[in-house]
């Protein structure tokens, strides 16, 4: 264990601290433009469904293929990796932000507009609120995804941990793998567990007394 840390900790390190940059930015870029849609589309039904089932279009494009296309577009490299991977995260947070606000119970709605809220102010001040254990359920999945997914951008030049696993399997050394393995899932946990805190913290102490 010791010389495996010797001879690949300062790799795993550095390999890491990429994909997970490579991972953050993407689904910061995700939550900064699908929450808002998700939100604006719960105003505008008559576009909602065709606007998420662009987004489940684009979920289904092989995630190789979409790199591959990144390449003339934006070249190679780390931003080519983070538009993909952006893409990526935005369904699952999008439908759920999309569902979360449906689901707020109308009657709360009816009680901020007869306090005088306009609707900017329910949206802000109760709908989101309520929202959030669903919102925050898409966030986490999207994050899983892509922590998993940044693997493959090692393929275009955006390093990160598939690097190692990929070279291993060039290779045929299974100690790389590992070491390129391990450190995701434990990124994914690790992303995951905090983001569930997030949650918790977020959550209306009344609805987490429901729970």
């Amino acid at each position: 264990m010791q010389a495996f840390i010797n001879q690949y900790g300062g790799q795993i390190l550095t390999k890491s601290t990429e994909h997970l940059y490579i991972s953050a930015v993407a689904l910061g870029l995700g939550i900064l433009v699908a929450v808002p849609l998700g939100v604006l589309l719960t105003r505008l039904p008559k576009i909602a469904s065709f606007v998420i089932g662009v987004a489940s279009v684009l979920q289904t494009v092989p995630s190789l293929a979409l790199l591959a296309l990144m390449i003339p577009l934006l070249g190679v490299g780390k931003v080519p990796a983070i538009v993909a991977l952006f893409i990526y995260s935005l369904l699952p947070i999008l439908r759920n932000t999309y569902i979360g606000m449906k689901g707020v119970d109308r009657n709360y709605v009816d009680v901020a507009k007869g306090m005088g809220m306009t609707n900017l102010q329910s949206i802000f001040s109760v709908e989101l609120p309520i929202a959030i254990p669903t919102i925050m359920a898409g966030i986490r999945l999207a994050a899983v995804y892509v922590i998993a997914w940044a693997t493959l951008a090692s393929y275009i030049g955006a390093g990160g941990l598939g690097d190692m696993i990929f070279s291993g399997l060039n290779n045929f050394q299974p100690p790389l793998i590992f070491a390129g393995t391990i450190p995701v899932v434990i990124i994914a946990l690790v992303v995951d567990f905090l983001l569930g805190l997030l949650e918790d913290r977020m959550t209306p102490a009344a609805l987490r007394k429901e729970e």
